[in-house]
């Protein structure tokens, strides 16, 4: 009611009270009391004007209050990128803001009293998703609690909306349906988001777990953090016992000192560093690491070191089998174009020689040393052939004790003048094996007789015979001499390498080439002054054996 007509209408009320009530006390009150009356009839009028101004005044206010909260709850849900309604007890809408009337197509339509299946009508599009809501509100409703759940809106562009719904049913004290409040958040954009970090996640285990080389993590202080399973296959060592430690302790003695100025540079570069390192195997063997590391870089900053070691150690030794196949090859080219022209003025100066052996009796002396040495030039060209030529070698069954026991008897002598005292250890029971029994004595002669003269001040020689698995048989020939360095040690078989005076590098150059050629390994082991083992392997048949 406007102010005009609220002051019009009290004065009325006011006239009709003043004449109304004075008429009354004539007529019907005591002229006595018309005193106490009147005073009375005023008082009430005067309570009963000011609680009608008081009731008047105090309902404007709370009117005024509740359009400014109604202003302020529309501002607030206005303002929000969420979809939020708010329904009575019936399911019917009373207030919705700007974002969920643009999302359902409602920007021009009198909601406010009607219900999802009344809204369906004016949206064709979102028709089914708005009847759908009369059904998730329900069991809103059912459970009687504040409910989660994710709702998929499809949209006209064919794409698909998800959003986290947020339903909060209202009641009366008497337990019947006040209200509902919604909240619908879109999180398709967060969906995907974490669709896709899962799937990178996802490739990253795949990529760790499954990689055939090791994986490893680091820290700035070469701390290891983390290492993929294949560190255990490759290694021998458990991962769970290694990560957590720094990578110091699997590192030779050498590669130390140099880490701290491995990861600066790794970190300063900002690029893969590729580099190979040899690292001891929980067998003691040494394993070969083809490596490539780059720096691990989070929100800008360098927090560590990732990387992957393939295990070349295969790969490095076949390449240094065929670089000395390949030396061999030379050498054999060598000897074929040399062997055969030293070898006939040798025949005829050991024939001059002799001859004159026979006839001059006074130079005995220096005729034996000239044969002596021919005979050694002789035996080079020998060895200089057997490298040389094809061998078209026939295998026969022999016994490994016999062949044995037939070589040491030959050096027995030797060994005793070098005051070397020579033990075997046979199995009772005969070993026969696929051999070409007289380039096996060749090979136990060198490796023996070598044995014998890195004990000249007198030792201990032994010789091992045992069979092992996969068919094969191990020849072992162990001194206690001055054993070889690790620089030596690295060009053993090598032609024309020897640390001897008068040797010429190609007993072990021929012992390599026997053992190939039996499809079989050889390995030394030494220590400066510790002594040398020399462990061969043979395989019992030739016949589909693959070395």
């Amino acid at each position: 009611m406007s102010k005009k007509k609220l002051v019009i209408l009290y004065f009325i009320t006011s006239l009709i009270w003043i004449y109304g009530s004075n008429y009354l006390i004539e007529q019907f009150v005591p002229s006595s009391l018309i005193p106490i009356v009147e005073r009375s009839k005023e008082i009430f009028y005067v309570l009963v004007t000011g609680g009608f101004i008081y009731f008047f005044l105090d309902k404007k206010q709370e009117l005024s209050v509740s359009r400014e909260d109604q202003q302020r709850l529309s501002t607030l849900i206005n303002s929000m990128v969420d979809f939020v309604n708010f329904k009575d007890g019936d399911g019917r809408w009373i207030e919705a803001n700007d974002f969920g009337l643009q999302l359902f197509q409602l920007e021009h339509v009198d909601y406010r009293g009607k219900k999802d299946s009344e809204l369906a009508g004016y949206s064709e599009v979102y028709a089914d998703a708005l009847r759908y809501c009369e059904i998730s509100d329900e069991e809103a409703w059912k459970n009687g609690e504040i409910t989660r759940i994710e709702e998929y809106l499809h949209v006209p562009d064919g794409s698909t909306k998800i959003f986290d719904t947020i339903k909060v049913p209202l009641f009366h004290s008497d337990g019947s349906r006040q209200g509902l409040v919604i909240i619908g958040r879109d999180i398709t954009e967060k969906k995907e988001m974490a669709r896709q970090l899962a799937e990178s996640q996802q490739q990253y285990k795949s990529l760790f777990e499954y990689s055939p080389d090791i994986v490893y993590m680091l820290d700035l202080d070469g701390k290891i953090t983390n290492l993929n399973p294949h560190f255990d296959v490759i290694t021998g060592f458990n991962r769970e016992e290694i990560i957590g430690k720094n990578v110091k302790i699997l590192l030779p003695k050498k590669y130390k000192r140099f880490l701290h100025r491995f990861i600066s540079s790794v970190a300063e570069e900002g690029k893969p560093v590729m580099y190979e390192i040899t690292i001891p195997h929980m067998n003691e063997n040494a394993i070969t690491l083809q490596c490539t590391s780059l720096p691990i870089i989070i929100n800008g900053n360098i927090t560590g070191i990732i990387g992957y070691g393939r295990d070349v150690t295969t790969l490095r030794k076949t390449e240094e089998r065929l670089r000395r196949t390949e030396k061999l090859s030379v050498v054999g080219e060598l000897s074929a174009s040399v062997a055969h022209e030293i070898r006939n003025p040798l025949t005829s100066l050991k024939g001059f020689v002799q001859l004159l052996q026979v006839e001059d009796a006074k130079h005995q002396f220096y005729y034996q040393i000239m044969l002596d040495e021919l005979n050694r030039i002789n035996h080079i060209v020998g060895e200089l052939l057997l490298l040389a030529k094809p061998q078209h070698l026939k295998f026969t069954k022999a016994e490994i004790q016999k062949l044995l026991n037939d070589v040491i008897s030959l050096l027995r002598t030797e060994a005793s003048y070098y005051n070397v005292q020579m033990e075997s250890i046979f199995p009772e029971q005969g070993i026969h094996l696929e051999c070409e029994p007289n380039q096996l004595k060749q090979l136990f002669i060198n490796i023996i007789k070598n044995a014998i003269e890195a004990s000249i001040n007198g030792g201990n020689l032994a010789i091992g015979l045992e069979l092992v698995e996969n068919n094969q048989v191990l020849i072992t020939v162990k001194d206690n001499g001055c054993g070889i360095s690790k620089e030596r040690l690295a060009k053993i078989g090598e032609p024309f390498y020897s640390s001897k005076e008068k040797g010429t590098g190609l007993g072990l150059t021929v012992s390599y080439k026997i053992v190939q050629t039996h499809k079989g390994t050889i390995r030394f082991e030494s220590q400066r002054n510790h002594g040398t083992t020399v462990s061969m392997t043979l395989p019992l048949s030739q016949k589909g054996h693959i070395n």
